[in-house]
């Protein structure tokens, strides 16, 4: 018996029951798909066992005949196992012709045994019959079938791996050449092989298409939510008296800070790209508490008494509540906890005497400290209700004199760096 090919046959046994387990615990497919990848895989199975009854050297003429009626079946099922991948591979309608496919090389290798034509055997054992090639020609028809089947598979996924299909026809053709011309048989092996290939193949054209959607689903989700913020920080700032440019200058603002700090390297260890592009998407929230603000008291022309000012001083921890409320099961909870930060502590001051908490220094979240500067800033240079626009240069002073003591001395340093950044936003609203 030889040990090469005992190793080919057992190998590919091995590597179909493999896939066969897999496909029974893999939750990717369904039932029907199961059916058909279970079915191609213990084809190929039966297949290998067959030709190994016939192959393994305890030859005996007393068993010709059950011989000679598994080969009959094996030369029946090999040629169907192409169809049958194509329905496994989601062609189901194509897939039906397998039985027809079966039905054909059964009669013809029925017919044909009896005669000799395609194989028979004799005191040696195994032999080829003269119309051997009507069998290999069956054959190379499923494997073409198969090819194709695969490539209009392919057709209905966004992904196509072209590669792939192009090497299981390699692998096919490796296995088919030696045994047809040299008698080394690994056909099976190849078929295994192949298999295994369009499996991975198709379940791969599953995922990318997966991948693809959840990725364009999650750009639906964050233009929704883009939208969302716009439209409640344009509701608080129209209630507010404003024109609408705040939401845009701030989150200018906020942008050229956190960026200019990571340049600058300070703070580089918590500034990456996603939290700069939280603190500008995040930016026009950090006012929307004043939704719970009276008219009276936000559209008031002059100054605020006391207690009107205490009451303004809520807007900032309700803003939490209200970001949290607004955004849960909308986004994750880092995506909250960011903007309920901006929205709630963006008011503090870095020596401790600013509201709803008196937080100091870098107890205060860093995205509500650079928030606090770019809020400032824009209100002394902007012209509202109860006062007027104070020049930039006026403007730069104060952020300059409240370094340590309203804002983070670290940022208000990498603000006052850019001012000519800071000016183009200014005059090019």
């Amino acid at each position: 018996m030889n040990v090469f090919y005992n190793c080919a046959v057992i190998l590919a046994e091995l590597m179909m029951l493999a896939m066969t387990l897999h496909v029974l615990n893999y939750s990717g497919f369904t039932r029907v798909q199961k059916v058909w990848y279970i079915l191609t895989f213990v084809s190929i199975m039966l297949c290998c066992a067959a030709e190994f009854a016939v192959y393994c050297g305890v030859y005996d003429p007393a068993y010709s005949l059950p011989l000679t009626v598994i080969t009959v079946l094996q030369f029946s099922v090999a040629p169907m196992l192409g169809v049958l991948f194509t329905g496994a591979l989601g062609l189901h309608s194509q897939a039906k012709i397998a039985g027809g496919f079966f039905a054909l090389n059964l009669i013809f290798e029925t017919i044909a045994a009896p005669f000799k034509l395609v194989f028979y055997f004799d005191g040696s054992g195994y032999h080829r019959g003269d119309y051997f090639f009507i069998y290999g020609a069956f054959y190379f028809i499923s494997l073409v079938y198969f090819m194709v089947g695969m490539t209009i598979a392919g057709k209905r996924f966004s992904h196509r791996d072209f590669l792939t299909i192009g090497m299981v026809l390699v692998v096919l053709i490796a296995g088919i050449i030696p045994m047809t011309f040299y008698r080394i048989n690994i056909t099976y092996v190849a078929v295994s092989i192949g298999a295994s290939l369009c499996y991975i193949y198709y379940n791969d054209l599953v995922q990318q298409d997966i991948k693809s959607e959840l990725i364009e689903n999650e750009k639906k989700i964050t233009g929704m939510q883009l939208h969302m913020i716009s439209g409640l920080a344009n509701l608080i700032e129209n209630r507010d008296m404003e024109t609408g440019g705040h939401i845009l200058r701030t989150g200018d603002y906020v942008r050229l800070i956190a960026s200019g700090a990571r340049d600058d390297g300070v703070y580089a260890d918590k500034i990456d790209d996603r939290f700069i592009s939280l603190m500008v998407t995040l930016a026009p929230m950090h006012d929307i508490g004043k939704i719970i603000i009276p008219d009276s008291i936000l559209k008031k022309p002059g100054r605020l008494t006391e207690q009107e000012f205490e009451q303004m001083k809520k807007h900032a921890e309700a803003g939490g509540t209200v970001v949290s409320d607004v955004l849960n099961g909308v986004t994750d909870e880092d995506y909250i906890s960011f903007a309920s930060d901006v929205a709630t502590y963006h008011h503090e001051r870095w020596d401790g005497t600013g509201y709803p908490k008196r937080l100091k220094g870098e107890e205060i979240p860093l995205s509500a400290r650079i928030m606090a500067i770019a809020d400032v800033f824009d209100a002394l240079v902007s012209e509202r209700c109860y006062k007027k626009a104070m020049p930039p240069n006026e403007a730069f002073a104060v952020i300059m004199e409240e370094s340590g003591s309203h804002f983070d001395p670290k940022l208000v340093e990498v603000f006052l760096n850019r001012k000519e950044e800071i000016l183009n936003i200014i005059n090019n609203p």
